[in-house]
């Protein structure tokens, strides 16, 4: 048995997750977005200072489901990205970005629709920004892979399936200090974007690698 406790921040109470019913162009498609870290969530629930959020309390037994852990060694980060780039909007301004969108879905793409539950990073704020920077080819796989370290900001858990939601068990909620934890949710988002600009300046790009050069790497295949 792996009972799990698991912490969604919202505006409102959720006592009961609505399957299929949400915002589709989230990380993961539809879903239901959790933490196991309580401290992140209170973050989440605060989208300012001044709107009240709740943190809600969950409990599930991972055992019974499918999960796609994409932190687990492995896989890559490119699987992560191809599954952002399935579901997330990104604006592509020119043919590179159009054809590495391609490429990456082409090559690493994992259906999440065979699983009940995923694990992996949250592209939010800063960390989308992250992630529009490797596909435009501006960053390495390498300096992509450090910054999604930065701000500590943990990984998410993410009911996609009717099974997960049917096994999801809710305990309790509490309110948010919306001005304690939005402030918290600011300065970390800084902090990740600060530590990202000084470790674009450490390492020299010759020891790198970039998209454009795992996309020739694949067509030498």
């Amino acid at each position: 048995m792996n009972k799990v406790f698991l912490y969604h921040g919202s505006c409102k109470i959720i006592e009961k997750p609505i399957f299929n019913f949400g915002k589709k162009y989230n990380d993961y498609g539809l879903g239901f977005y959790c933490t196991k870290n309580i401290e992140i969530a209170k973050e989440w629930a605060c989208i300012d200072n001044q709107t009240i959020g709740f943190v809600n309390k969950y409990e599930i037994d991972l055992d019974k489901l499918t999960v796609l852990d994409l932190t687990n060694d492995k896989y890559s980060i490119l699987n992560w990205v191809s599954i952002l780039l399935k579901y997330r909007n990104f604006d592509l301004k020119n043919d590179f970005q159009i054809e590495a969108r391609k490429f990456l879905i082409d090559n690493f793409y994992i259906d999440i629709t065979k699983y009940d539950v995923i694990i992996g990073y949250r592209a939010d704020d800063s960390y989308f920004q992250f992630t529009k920077d490797f596909i435009n080819n501006t960053i390495s796989i390498e300096k992509l892979s450090e910054a999604m370290r930065l701000g500590n900001l943990g990984k998410q858990v993410v009911l996609i399936s009717q099974r997960a939601f049917k096994l999801v068990s809710f305990i309790n909620s509490a309110i948010v200090d919306n001005e304690i934890y939005y402030t918290k949710r600011m300065a970390r988002d800084k902090k990740a974007r600060q530590d990202y600009q000084k470790s674009r300046i450490k390492n020299p790009y010759l020891k790198e690698k970039y998209l454009i050069d795992i996309m020739r790497e694949y067509n030498k295949k």
